[in-house]
């Protein structure tokens, strides 16, 4: 389950750009919101994200956006961290959150059925292994998913996904350099978890969005 049409072209611009500035892509979404809006959601490698973060990168991928034009049109280009109870999109996101609860959606009903939740379990042979509750007397509680056919899939607020975030957002302050904006860790609810619509922008303390008119002009951003 990846970007497709438009968003695809515009994960393949910012994709590496983001990279060389050290974040990594999450998604992109191209919506009619606002007239035309393309979000771009990132995080740094440890998961955090802060307002400062979306500056830079609203920064480093602005110019790019506009000598690559994948987007004709006027549009706000908006920079947001993916929360707590994220969105997850590539391989990697499988397998990097193993062991946490999912829901996954399926484009096309696999057996009957289109709805899937339950405990990750990695990736293998390019498909999702999500472990199912109540299944069955004899039957594998592991259903095997391929990642082709995953329409939508997004972590599960849970008391293990809660503390993770807050691990990770005191692990990002002890290392973060002097002076650096980051998370508050000693704030219990610091970490957010987006809203209920995986397309909103991240909001809440540590957590920031940016949003910039991209009308071209001789190939640049108007801010």
């Amino acid at each position: 389950m990846t970007e497709t049409g438009v968003a695809a072209r515009v994960a393949a611009i910012v994709e590496p750009v983001l990279a060389d500035v050290g974040y990594r892509l999450v998604r992109v979404k191209v919506s009619a919101q606002n007239g035309s809006t393309v979000q771009i959601m990132a995080e740094r490698p440890d998961g955090s994200m802060t307002v400062d973060d979306c500056e830079v990168i609203s920064n480093a991928v602005s110019p790019v956006l506009d000598l690559e034009d994948p987007i004709s049109e006027t549009y706000n280009l908006e920079i947001s961290s993916p929360g707590i109870d994220r969105p997850l999109v590539r391989a990697s996101d499988f397998a990097r959150w193993a062991g946490f609860d999912a829901r996954i959606d399926l484009a096309l009903p696999l057996e009957g059925r289109k709805r899937f939740r339950g405990i990750l379990r990695g990736i293998e042979n390019d498909a999702v292994r999500i472990e199912l509750a109540n299944v069955a007397e004899g039957s594998d509680p592991v259903a095997v998913l391929p990642l082709r056919n995953i329409g939508e899939a997004r972590l599960i607020l849970t008391d293990a996904l809660i503390t993770e975030a807050l691990r990770a957002a005191k692990a990002a302050v002890r290392e973060a350099p002097e002076g650096e904006s980051l998370p508050d860790a000693d704030n219990d609810n610091a970490p957010d978890s987006g809203g209920p619509d995986d397309g909103s922008p991240a909001s809440g303390k540590g957590k920031g969005n940016k949003s910039r008119s991209g009308k071209k002009s001789n190939g640049r951003s108007d801010g």
